[in-house]
């Protein structure tokens, strides 16, 4: 009966209306200077009371996609066009066909990564076997 009316972390997160920057940060593992940062890219834009900067949920959604789009490989340029986007229209069919795009361009550049990795590769096995030859010839001949 008790577990109930437990809740997890997460679930009073999002149920929770504002946040501070500090908890910001410790949620999501990064320090406030980079909240900041992101702020002064135009990706977030908190109520100020003061000097005191007030989160709100769209501000931690919008900070959760920032965060997931850098492991993407999207650039923060790229994420701020697509909030640009659903803030203009809020229609996600024209933010959903750039995202499209972008996903396509990265796996293209990713794809390009991974054959110049398997070249790069290729010549340092090739340039290893010679170093091996040669370091047995000259032991072979200075035992």
């Amino acid at each position: 009966m008790a577990a109930e009316f437990e809740t997890s972390p997460e679930r009073v997160r999002r149920t929770q209306d504002f946040f501070s920057i500090g908890d910001l940060a410790k949620e999501f593992d990064i320090t406030t200077r980079s909240i900041r940062f992101y702020e002064d890219q135009g990706l977030m834009s908190p109520e100020r009371r003061g000097q005191t900067r007030i989160y709100t949920q769209k501000d931690r959604v919008r900070l959760k996609l920032i965060l997931r789009g850098k492991r993407l490989g999207f650039t923060l340029a790229e994420t701020k066009t697509l909030f640009d986007m659903y803030d203009r229209d809020g229609s996600s069919v024209n933010q959903l066909q750039t995202m499209l795009r972008l996903i396509d361009d990265k796996k293209l550049a990713l794809r390009q990564q991974l054959e110049d990795i398997k070249v790069v590769l290729h010549e340092l096995t090739a340039v290893e076997s010679g170093c091996l030859a040669e370091l047995s010839e000259k032991t072979k001949e200075n035992p």
